[in-house]
This record gives structure tokens, sequence and C-alpha cells, in this order.
């Protein structure tokens, strides 16, 4: 909750959800009620909107019910469905339609695995919603109780996630809606960054975003920022002022929550880089970050090539890490913990080299996320990254990124 003249929080909520890939949406739905009544309630709320998880497929039927788990954007079982919408269209004819290259994450990929094998549930499928679209129908009042289809609403962001709507015309791809679930069906409709609804109470409702898009929102990233975040994975996305399509893949062509766009790329190998080395050396983070410190750049010719589970950027699913550059003089526990922190780093680059080679300047880097919060990280990151680099305070970028958008509608 967030004073619309000063932009200052002043009340907060939580409440957790399960973990996983496949999550009854209804968890999310008590965790929402519960995180609002530990902030003290909506009844002094001017205006609202919600930032969730990207890409998660919320299927309902025509009573609004929702027919099985929300499989969700870390479920990789529809991975096989993603090679074959490409067989079916072509890399380059999906990345120029809706900016994307299918892969498991997306929810156009869920829908054709739901078809291939759960065909009775796929035949329910009156309405297709992602999380935050499913969390603010229901907040504004409907359900199951009140299953009125069509005023589930959406945003630009959270709609070129899907891989069925295309950020440069701003329409669903039907099209391409029907190949991968077997028939039309009702969809979201897709609100410009400043349009609204209203709730049962008539409270403003803003569009919501997706939360890579809400968090950049929240941090108040502008085009030519990037925006590196360091977490169990990594992504690096920047504001652009025009759409992307990238036929390899690697970069996603999403929109933002402000009328731009915001082409991002993923990394399995991010924080846990320095999670697993620190564990292998018995050091605390701030024990691991001294000893990183304590090493020259290029840790005397040792290199960590970080790909302990694979990596997605490159597209690399079953290669392992490796250490090289060993000699009796570049074997250190200093050298290895700067290896680590610069093999990292040289990971997320790879995003940034992929987003410069589309053209999309880049001048600043926004460093967010709990790796971020290491003192060796953060002195590292301008040299390996090649950037200026700023670390923002911790927060909840997302929540204020919704509030923030929120806030806009307030006269």
């Amino acid at each position: 909750m967030v004073d619309t003249a000063t932009g200052s929080v002043v009340r907060s909520g939580r409440a957790a959800h399960p973990d996983g890939t496949s999550v009854d949406p209804e968890a999310w739905w008590r965790a929402l009620q519960a995180a609002i009544e530990d902030a003290g309630s909506l009844d002094d709320i001017a205006a609202w909107s919600i930032g969730g998880q990207q890409h998660g497929l919320v299927a309902l039927d025509e009573s609004g019910r929702v027919i099985r788990d929300a499989l969700l954007w870390n479920d990789t079982r529809s991975a096989g469905a993603a090679l074959d919408l490409i067989d079916e269209f072509g890399a380059d004819a999906l990345a120029e339609r809706t900016g994307l290259v299918p892969v498991a994450s997306f929810t156009v990929t869920k829908l054709r695995w739901l078809h291939d094998h759960e065909p009775e549930n796929a035949a329910r499928v009156a309405a297709v919603a992602l999380p935050h679209d499913w969390l603010t129908w229901r907040l504004r009042g409907f359900g199951p109780e009140n299953p009125v289809l069509d005023e589930l609403v959406t945003d630009r962001s959270d709609a070129s996630g899907t891989g069925y709507w295309n950020p440069r015309t701003g329409e669903y791809d039907r099209e391409l809606l029907v190949a991968a679930l077997g028939h039309d069906a009702v969809l979201p409709r897709v609100l410009g960054h400043d349009q609204e609804v209203t709730d049962a109470q008539g409270r403003r409702v803003g569009p919501g975003a997706g939360d890579n898009a809400a968090a950049a929102f929240g941090l108040g990233a502008a085009p030519g920022d990037v925006v590196v975040s360091i977490g169990t994975s990594g992504t690096v996305c920047a504001i652009s002022t025009d759409a992307v399509g990238d036929p390899s893949g690697t970069v996603a062509g999403f929109a933002d929550a402000t009328g731009n766009f915001l082409p991002l790329v993923a990394t399995l190998n991010a924080a846990r880089v320095v999670d697993v080395t620190a564990a292998l050396l018995g050091v605390t983070h701030s024990e691991f970050s001294d000893l990183a410190l304590q090493a020259q750049p290029g840790a005397g010719g040792l290199t960590l090539l970080p790909y302990f589970e694979g990596e997605r950027t490159p597209n690399l699913p079953d290669a392992t890490a490796s250490l090289s550059g060993m000699t009796l003089a570049s074997t250190t526990r200093e050298n290895l913990a700067r290896a680590a922190v610069e093999g990292m780093l040289r990971g997320l680059g790879a995003g940034l080299d992929a987003l410069r080679a589309l053209g999309i300047p880049l001048g600043r880097a926004l460093l967010i996320g709990g790796g971020a919060q290491s003192e060796a990280v953060r002195r590292i990151a301008p040299e390996v990254l090649g950037l200026s680099v700023e670390v923002p305070e911790p927060g909840e970028y997302v929540a204020l990124g919704a509030a923030r958008q929120a806030a806009a509608l307030v006269d």
C-alpha cells in the first residue's frame, strides 16, 4: 500500500503459497486474501493492481471453474510441444507473429500439451487466463459464483508472453491459439498500460503486469536501462521503444508495463553459482565475497564455465560446468571465489550481448535480486558487464510496480 503523493510504502502484508511447477490457483487466492488482511484491508484504497508470474496456464470452464492445477512457467513437460509448434509454423514466422520462439515456459506450449495429453480437459476449456489475470478477475468480484468470462482482462506484458499475441499489432493470433488448444476460447481483453476497469466496490483497477515488467516499472527503468536480476536463475531485460523479434529464440520480445517493450534473456545459472562455490569452500556468503575481492581480475587464469544445470542462454540444456586454467599458482581459494563470480556474470553478459546484437541501446545496468547483495558481485559487475552498474535498495519491486501503476490512475 503506497501513498500516491509520495510513493512511500505505508502498509504491507505477505502470505506464502506453494512452490512447485503445477499449483491449484485457489492457493494463490487464499494467500492474496491473507496478504491483504495482513496489510490492513483494501477499505481505504483508491486503486489497486496486481503483478504476478508470467506464462502460467489457468484453464477455466464455461462456469468459471478452474479445470486443473495451473501449469507454471517452470513446468517443462511442454518442451516437446514447443518443438512441435516450431516445426509446424517455423521459428522465423513465429518470431514475426508473436515476438517469441516457443519454449516450455510460454502458455501456448502448455495449451498444446493439454490438448495432446489431457484431451478431455482441453475440450472443457472455455477461457484461458494467466495468474495475474485470474487474480484480478477474482478480486474484482468474479469467479464460479459470478462467471462472467468476458470480464477477464490482462495487460500487454503478460499477453506478450503467451505465444499467441502480437506485440506489434496488439492483437491475438487466433490461428496459433486454435493450433495449440484445438478450438477457440475466451481470452482476456488486453488493456493499455494507462487503461482501467473497476471492481465491485467501484475502486479503480489497473491492468496489472507480469513480474519482470512490474519490477522494471517499480525500479523506474527507462529506455536505455537494462535490469539484471540475479536470483536462483538470472534475467536480463532492457527497456526498448521498438518491438523485437529474435528468430534464434535467445531474446524474448515481451512488452513492458509502460507502452514500451521489454526484450528479455533468461539464464539458468545465477546466484546458485555463488551458493555452490561458497559451500565447496566452506564459507559464508560474506566470507566468500571477501575471498573473491582478494583475487585479481581474471582470477590468475582460473575460469569457471558455470553450466551447473545446463543453460538456456546459450541453449545448452545438457551442458555441465567446468573449471579450467588450473595451475599450482592459480588454484587458490581466492581465485576460485573470483572465478565463480566472474563466470556467473559472464553468463549474464551473454544476455547483454544478445540484446546488443539486436541493436538495443544499453546504457545503465540496474542490478537486483539476492545475488546483487554480494559486495564482490557489485564491485566486479561493471568490469565484466561493460556497463555502469547501479544497485537499488532491496525491495518488493514487482509489488511496487503494480502499486505505481494503480497510483497513476488516481486523479
